[in-house]
């Protein structure tokens, strides 16, 4: 079996599935799609993307070129490929649209793999449960306002979501910051996880004394206070909370994530699928997660990476973000605050 041909397009979809009345308006999450075709008749389909508008077209060209240089591979040789494209067009240094290419790549290739073999791609990587617990990530951005944190949790535990993620690092005080989780965590009650993402907005001292109160919230993480580098300011701050401290999403490959364990920066690995190189580099780097025996969360693209949490024993969250389901006829679907995985051949997906 040889890859014989591909295609590409480009897609972009309103990234604010639930939009509210004093939300700023509706952006968009900018996506290419790659559709990989082997000589007998087998499609896998990946995709880069959650870039600006402004490099989108760059990285379809990366993508072009990269799949370009798989033609007349077999396509079950993944780690060869993935080597190959990664030494060709980075000097083996991952880093942006290159490796987001060739994340794009590793996914069509699993899902030829499964299709080959009629599994889904969560038993070829592992196998280990068939559903994961899933948390709401989507929704609860730092544009609303407390109100709309009040009357939004409560529609994500009717939805069945046991866990949720809100956005803040952007008050002028930490009073108001530290109201925002007290509204949600009075409108949804003690019983259901509720994360925090920081998305980089606090410097070290911010986050060890907002943290501190933060956690008679019972807050269940503390994600990404202060800049992704500064793993010596994370670990100060990872020592200083009871709190966990997630992180992760931000950095490229798999070699950082050696400096943030070793340096006690992170209490949970979070992993991001296109930053990380795709479901091959993923799944390393859960497994070097688990050899320190921690927890492995992972980084939008849910129907992608929910075969990946599925099949490791450290997978303990699924990221909810709905931004990439337009680009699919169906998505698997929670159910009672888990994400149940398809169970046809390959990821279980169809391009829209």
């Amino acid at each position: 079996m040889k890859i014989q041909s591909f295609s590409t397009r480009i897609v972009s979809l309103a990234d604010r599935p639930l939009p509210i009345a004093n939300s700023p308006g509706v952006r968009h999450a900018n996506f290419v799609t790659l559709t990989l075709r082997t000589d007998d008749g087998i499609e896998g389909i990946g995709y880069g993307g959650f870039v600006p508008a402004y490099v989108i077209k760059g990285l379809q060209e990366v993508v072009k070129g990269l799949a370009e240089l798989a033609v007349g591979d077999d396509p079950l040789h993944i780690e060869a490929i993935g080597a190959k494209l990664l030494e060709l067009a980075g000097g083996g240094a991952p880093a942006g649209l290159i490796t987001r290419a060739v994340a794009a790549i590793d996914v069509a290739l699993w899902d030829i793999r499964g299709k080959a073999f009629g599994k889904p791609v969560y038993q070829l990587l592992g196998g280990s449960r068939d559903r994961v617990p899933a948390y709401a990530s989507g929704y609860l951005w730092r544009t609303y306002d407390l109100a709309a944190l009040a009357e939004w949790g409560p529609k994500l535990v009717a939805q069945g979501f046991r866990a949720m993620k809100l956005r803040m690092g952007a008050e002028d005080s930490p009073a108001k910051e530290i109201e925002r989780l007290r509204v949600v965590r009075d409108a949804v009650g003690p019983d259901i996880d509720l994360m925090v993402d920081i998305n980089q907005g606090w410097d070290v001292n911010q986050s060890i004394s907002i943290g501190r109160v933060l956690e008679r919230l019972n807050l269940y993480w503390l994600e990404d206070p202060t800049h992704h580098l500064d793993y010596e300011g994370l670990a100060r701050i990872a020592a200083a909370l009871d709190t966990p401290l997630a992180a992760g999403e931000y950095v490229y490959g798999i070699p950082p994530f050696t400096h943030l364990i070793e340096r006690r920066s992170i209490d949970i690995v979070m992993i991001d699928l296109l930053r990380a190189g795709g479901l091959t580099a993923f799944m390393k780097i859960a497994h070097l997660a688990e050899a320190h025996n921690l927890p492995v969360v992972s980084h939008l693209a849910p129907e992608i990476l929910g075969h990946a949490l599925a099949a490791i024993p450290n997978g303990l969250y699924l990221e909810h973000m709905p931004w990439s389901f337009g680009l699919f006829k169906e998505v698997p679907q929670v159910e009672n605050g888990q994400f149940v995985l398809p169970q046809k051949p390959g990821l279980g997906l169809e391009f829209a």
